[in-house]
C-alpha cells in the first residue's frame, strides 16, 4: 500500500508576527511537489495559528503544537481540542519529546491526549523516541514500543494518526540518525504495529522521522522504505523547508 509522503514543520516557541508573515510568504512562493504527492502541515505557536491559517496556501495545513487532555474548563494556560476544532485547525502534535522531558508528560498522559483529540475530530502527529542513554543501553525499541503501546491501548482507529519517530539525541543537536538507523527503528515500529494492532494499520500508518532533518540529508532519509516523511524543527523556519518538502519526489519517482 502506497503511503502518501508527509512533511510537518514544528516552529516550536519561535517567531514574531513579522517573522511568521515572512515564513508564510516563502512557503506560498515555493515550488513544491503537488498535494497528491505530499501532505504538508506547519505548526506555529498557538498565538499565530489564525494568522497562518488565513494566509497560508490552501493545500498546506496547520497544526497546533499541543492540546489539553480533556474538555476545557479551569485549566489555566491550556488550549482544548474543542477550541482547535472551533478555529478549524485540523492537526495537533502530541507527545513531543520536549513536552515529555521538560513537562514530565508520561506515556499514559500522552495516550490519553491522543485519544481525546481524535475523539473530537482532530488529526494527530504522535511523537515517540528515545534519549541517548536509552539508545546506548540498547533500549531504543523497548522505549518506543512502550510509548506506542500507551497510544494503541487507547485508540481503535489509526486513520488520522501519523507517528513521528524523533530520537531525542538528534533533536536540535545537529546529530542525525543515519538513514540506516532511522530505517531500522521505523521498520521495527511497523512490525510492532503489525503484531500488536493489525497488518492493515501497520501497512497504512505513516511513520515520519524527526531529528535535525535538513535540505542536505532529507533525500537520503526519504529513500528509506519505511520513512514516510519528516517532522522538521529548526529547518522549517528557513527557505530550505521547501527543499525538504520536495524530498517527497524521491518516493513518488521510486
Amino acid at each position: 500500500m502506497a503511503r502518501k509522503f508527509f512533511v510537518g514543520g514544528n516552529w516550536k516557541c519561535n517567531g514574531t508576527s513579522e517573522e511568521v508573515k515572512k515564513i508564510v510568504s516563502i512557503l506560498n512562493d515555493g515550488k513544491v511537489a503537488s498535494a497528491d504527492v505530499v501532505d504538508v502541515v506547519v505548526s506555529p505557536p498557538f498565538v499565530f495559528l489564525p494568522l497562518v491559517k488565513s494566509s497560508l496556501r490552501p493545500e498546506f495545513h496547520v497544526a497546533a503544537q499541543n492540546c489539553w487532555v480533556k474538555k476545557g474548563g479551569a485549566y489555566t494556560g491550556e488550549i482544548s481540542a474543542e477550541m482547535l476544532v472551533n478555529l478549524d485547525i485540523p492537526w495537533v502534535i502530541l507527545g513531543h519529546s520536549e513536552r515529555r522531558q521538560l513537562l514530565s508528560e508520561s506515556n499514559e498522559f500522552v495516550g490519553d491526549k491522543v485519544a481525546y483529540a481524535l475523539s473530537k475530530g482532530l488529526k494527530v502527529i504522535a511523537c515517540v523516541g528515545e534519549t541517548l542513554e536509552q539508545r546506548e543501553s540498547g533500549a531504543t525499541m523497548d522505549v518506543v514500543a512502550a510509548q506506542t503501546k500507551a497510544i494503541a491501548e487507547r485508540i481503535s482507529d489509526w486513520t488520522n494518526v501519523v507517528v513521528a519517530y524523533e530520537p531525542v539525541w538528534a533533536i536540535g543537536t545537529g546529530k542525525v540518525a543515519t538513514p540506516a538507523q532511522a530505517q531500522e527503528v521505523h521498520s521495527e515500529l511497523r512490525k510492532w504495529l503489525q503484531t500488536n494492532v493489525s497488518a492493515d494499520v501497520a501497512a497504512s500508518t505513516r511513520i515520519i522521522y524527526g531529528g535535525s532533518v535538513s535540505g542536505a540529508n532529507c533525500k537520503e532519509l526519504a529513500a528509506q522504505p519505511d520513512v514516510d516523511g519528516f517532522l522538521v524543527g529548526g529547518a522549517s523556519l528557513k527557505p530550505e523547508f521547501v527543499d525538504i518538502i520536495n524530498a517527497a519526489t524521491v518516493k513518488s519517482s521510486a
